[in-house]
């Protein structure tokens, strides 16, 4: 679990005011001094994460925030950092103390969440100072009385989150498309920007939710496509395939056999597929001089033939005939305003959370820009995305 991609912890926000002890209160759910606690207000100047396990809900990332009623000079950018924190989580854990309560900027941070549809936990801190009385000011609503300092109600802390995480935070990737016992193939090409000695994240991902449902996995690159389908006794229950290697794979694969890719995978499992697969339909209305947005959600080296920069390009003004003006965002570097593109190609995000690609996803809806995914925009060019996506028809 230490391992685990942020993309896939359950991310909790810890929001509330300056000095109610939010820093405090990540240490002692993590056990351990993780965040600098002062009493100076507004030592928290920008959101710090830390990565742990909390079981049995498993990884988890703490993302501890800057108070939101901040008044110095630098405020208006803190608590934009702060919302951005919470625009990715699962779960929102507000801080408070039993004399304040619920206020003024409670109430504004409770109606954000709520207009994001976040599962939110309440936490009154200090109890070893103020226990919360009848009269405390919670307007009704339920809370857990805790203290960082003594750690009495952390456990119940730690039960109110793991009861409030969504369901949709354990969803499969692949597994629901086949049944145990099952065999898949997966195709996994072996290029020069693979990682040395090692399997893309995507790719381990997809293997370890076929094992845990006790799906038989073979692993293969499409040059031993061919010998892996011909040793088997029955025909595979599906095909999963890099989307760089769609079209050689689609010739290899017979029809009646179920084909899709990582990044189609990834569109269902991080996103939105039916708006991924609309946005394709934007390629044919693309002009000379659009502006495209290319964004990868996490920033690595990039080889000379790097699919963002150079492939994804390339085969763009291949099949519209247009010169287009290419540009690029990576990691959290995504723009605030999409307006002026015609069209946004993003990756599969598998290091972002589904929280997070799905916020990139309406942004560019309200922007009314047309966004499309690596694997689904591959697959519109090679003109197999209508068999690519037929096994996820439904799901």
């Amino acid at each position: 679990m230490n391992d685990t991609p942020q993309g896939e912890r359950t991310r909790i926000a810890i929001l509330g005011r300056c000095n109610v002890g939010k820093s405090s209160l990540i240490n002692a759910l993590a056990g351990q001094p993780v965040a600098i606690v002062s009493p100076v207000r507004g030592t928290t100047t920008d959101p710090v994460r830390k990565a742990m396990e909390m079981l049995p809900l498993g990884p988890v990332l703490f993302c501890d925030t800057p108070g939101l009623d901040d008044d110095g000079v630098l405020a208006p950018e803190r608590e934009e950092r702060t919302l951005a924190e919470l625009r990715q989580a699962d779960i929102a854990l507000l801080v408070t103390d039993a004399p304040t309560g619920i206020g003024p900027h409670e109430e504004a941070i409770l109606a954000k969440v709520a207009s994001l549809k976040t599962p939110c936990v309440i936490a009154c801190n200090r109890i070893d100072e103020t226990p919360p009385g009848a009269d405390a000011p919670f307007g009704g609503r339920v809370f857990t009385p805790v203290s960082a300092k003594t750690l009495e109600g952390i456990d119940d802390l730690k039960r109110a989150i793991m009861k409030a995480v969504p369901d949709e935070a354990r969803r499969p990737i692949a597994s629901d498309l086949v049944k145990p016992g099952d065999v898949v193939i997966l195709v996994v090409p072996i290029d020069s920007a693979a990682p040395k000695g090692r399997l893309i994240l995507p790719q381990q991902q997809v293997i370890r939710d076929l094992l845990d449902a006790g799906v038989i996995t073979v692993v293969a690159r499409e040059r031993e496509l061919e010998g892996a389908l011909a040793a088997l006794r029955t025909p595979p229950a599906l095909v999963i395939t890099d989307s760089q290697a769609f079209q050689v794979v689609s010739r290899i694969v017979p029809e009646d056999v179920p084909l899709t890719s990582f990044s189609i995978l990834f569109a269902r499992y991080k996103g939105d597929l039916p708006e991924l697969m609309r946005g394709a339909k934007a390629i044919a209305g693309l002009a000379d001089g659009d502006r495209i947005l290319v964004a990868e959600g996490c920033t690595h080296h990039r080889q000379g033939d790097d699919i963002g920069t150079v492939k994804i390009p390339r085969l763009l003004e291949a099949k519209t005939g247009k010169r287009l003006r290419f540009e690029h965002s990576a990691g959290m570097g995504y723009p605030p305003d999409l307006s002026d593109y015609a069209l946004v190609v993003h990756c599969g995000g598998c290091m972002l959370g589904r929280r997070e690609m799905l916020s990139r996803i309406a942004a560019a809806r309200a922007a009314g820009v047309p966004i499309v995914n690596y694997g689904v925009l591959l697959a519109c060019l090679n003109g197999i995305l209508g068999r690519a996506s037929a096994p996820l028809a439904g799901r």
